[in-house]
């Protein structure tokens, strides 16, 4: 098991920043870089039926069933390679933390860059741990690196240990993820699971079969630019009717005041000038039917401003991303039960928690593809404060092996 250290080391340092804007896929062609050493990997160990989509950026294969149990159902294992455009993933330096102190970490002395614990107490839970961290001035890319190589470490150890009794494994390790693009071009008939779990959680028994639902909205503003010495009666100041805009949604549903099963819109980003100005939001719910009220409630204020200002002073292009995943997997409860009991036999406490985000599982979910969301090991994703703790990927790669037994 010792074996998922020296991969997440290797695959933190290869740069699979995804972009945002891209029109490509995937995103960014460096992802190919660790697409690339997966597939070589996958066939030096002696994985089968090994597929690199080199237009997609996508990498499947198969461990074999054993001898008896080629009937069994067919279980998948899927990670994204790709890591948040939020903080540079070029140049990662990890560094490993030998018996973790409880105390404060000096992340840059130099950059006076410091993890708190009074920040981050979710630090405390790992005294007597093993951590690896950043230098304090990229992310680490546990997200969702330490889930690639805790599934890679899962397919070595079994590979190399036929004696352990197993139907056929399938592996899927998906690009742009983060950008949610990461099921774009999945071919779960290719794939061929009858249900799978993703690898892209955080503690030690984070187990997610619940998401948000989800959509993106564009709120383009038009307005009129005139000198300012002369501006009175004249000017409609863009910048100025976008924040108006943003100061009609409720103040309570912002994400910094929600948590847990509460929803929200959050404005991601605001540019422009007096004339033209985009403001680009996120709505996020759990309950369909809040969800589908978030939205009319956004086209209801651009339709008030459009009165108050004039017929198409605010644009509004919404979309869909994804859907929350409980709805698939209420009809295929075992898959949780059987990982519920996996780590029952590790005495790892189950931590059930719907996802204040989304997982190519999501989407795979409604795609045919049962597939709830499994620990990592890491934490405090997408930014330069991010960790993973050892100890906990290393049970991980055994709960990984403890559900393909079952």
């Amino acid at each position: 098991m010792e074996k998922v250290i020296e991969l997440f080391l290797e695959y933190v340092q290869i740069d699979t920043e995804s972009a945002e804007e891209s029109t490509t896929m995937p995103s960014t062609m460096k992802q190919h870089d660790l697409a690339a050493l997966l597939e070589k990997q996958l066939q030096e160990m002696g994985a089968e039926e090994i597929v690199y989509d080199k237009e997609h950026c996508y990498v499947y294969a198969s461990i074999p069933a054993t001898a008896g149990c080629e009937d069994a159902p067919v279980i998948g294992f899927i990670a994204h390679m790709d890591t948040s455009p939020a903080v540079t993933g070029a140049g990662v330096k990890p560094r490993i933390i030998e018996n973790y102190d409880g105390r404060d970490i000096v992340l840059n002395e130099e950059k006076q860059v410091v993890m708190r614990v009074a920040d981050f107490p979710d630090l405390a839970s790992c005294q007597g741990k093993r951590l690896i961290v950043t230098d304090g001035t990229t992310l680490l890319g546990a997200d969702d690196k330490a889930g690639v190589a805790e599934i890679m470490a899962m397919a070595s150890w079994l590979l190399q240990h036929p004696e352990i009794a197993h139907g056929k494994v399938r592996i899927g390790f998906t690009p742009d993820e983060e950008v949610g693009a990461g099921a774009d071009h999945f071919n779960v008939e290719l794939f061929g699971a009858d249900y799978a779990y993703t690898v892209d959680g955080g503690p030690l028994g984070e187990m997610e079969f619940e998401n948000f639902n989800a959509a993106g909205a564009k709120v383009s503003v038009h307005g009129r630019s005139v000198h300012p010495g002369s501006a009175k009666d004249k000017m409609r100041n863009a910048i100025l009717m976008a924040q108006e805009f943003q100061s009609m949604l409720p103040v309570a549903e912002n994400p910094m005041y929600t948590c847990g099963y509460e929803g929200f819109y959050h404005l991601d980003t605001l540019h422009g000038n007096v004339e033209e100005a985009v403001a680009e939001y996120i709505i996020r719910d759990h309950d369909r039917v809040k969800f589908e009220k978030k939205k009319e409630h956004f086209l209801r204020i651009a339709g008030y401003l459009n009165e108050k200002y004039g017929a198409g002073t605010f644009e509004i292009d919404m979309k869909d991303s994804y859907y929350n995943m409980r709805e698939v997997i209420e009809k295929n409860m075992f898959i949780i039960e059987q990982a519920k009991e996996a780590m029952a036999q590790l005495d790892v406490e189950p931590i059930v928690s719907p996802i204040r985000g989304g997982t190519d599982g999501a989407r795979l979910s409604f795609m045919g593809l049962p597939c709830p969301n499994l620990c990592t090991g890491g934490r405090n994703a997408h930014g330069k404060y991010e960790y993973a703790c050892i100890d906990d990927m290393e049970t991980i790669v055994k709960l990984l092996v403890r559900i393909v037994e079952r």
